[in-house]
């Protein structure tokens, strides 16, 4: 391959897919269903195909005895995937996809202004962690520059968000610049520090 040659990068995230036991099977499917607001478009003895858009499926959920739990205590610092995001278009929309998942049991552990984005943190049955965010600034160019400052550097974890709080200002119509704007409350280099929702796992 020449030295200038471009690499081919991907055109688009085509679906995931998520191990589980058959005991939690059911449960992942419904949770992940209510979560993405999708429908099971295929169904086997062995996995359950799910779309939300116009892809034929976005995710796949695959059960067998021989797959295994990673214990509780175990996650937190298990090697594996950290994280999977979801972009919403606006704050407004973010308010609603809370309350409408808040009406289905699911519950995030997490809000949080990160500077370029306002996310909410979910655990799937399993334990597995997904992100709804909104982005913060227009462009991506500008979501870049602020995560170049010294305000980022000191901390590039974010501002917990008081979810009850936040809401009633977004639903009070709140200009969403406003809100997107994230507070300054200095060094934050962890999850646990100056932190409302997090504990470390030998202080839960």
């Amino acid at each position: 391959m020449a030295p200038s040659e471009k690499l081919i990068s991907p055109s688009s995230i085509g679906h995931f897919g998520i191990r589980t036991t058959p005991e939690k099977f059911e449960a992942m499917v419904k949770w992940h269903l209510d979560f993405f607001g999708g429908r099971e478009v295929l169904r086997n003895a062995k996995a359950s195909f799910i779309q939300w858009d116009e892809e034929h499926h976005r995710m796949v959920i695959v059960q067998d005895d021989s797959h295994e739990q990673i214990p509780a205590d175990k996650r937190p610092r298990a090697a594996t995937v950290y994280h999977i995001a979801f972009t919403l278009n606006s704050l407004k929309d973010l308010a609603t996809s809370y309350e409408q998942k808040k009406a289905r049991g699911i519950l995030p552990h997490w809000p949080v202004n990160h500077g370029m984005s306002t996310s909410m943190y979910y655990f799937d049955p399993d334990g597995n962690e997904f992100e709804m965010q909104v982005n913060n600034f227009d462009t991506a160019d500008e979501a870049l520059e602020f995560m170049k400052t010294p305000e980022y550097a000191q901390n590039p974890i974010g501002v917990d968000i008081e979810i009850e709080s936040w809401l009633a200002r977004v639903k009070s119509g709140e200009d969403e610049k406003v809100l997107k704007k994230r507070p300054v409350i200095g060094q934050r280099l962890s999850r646990y520090e100056n932190s409302i929702y997090w504990k470390k796992p030998e202080e839960a």
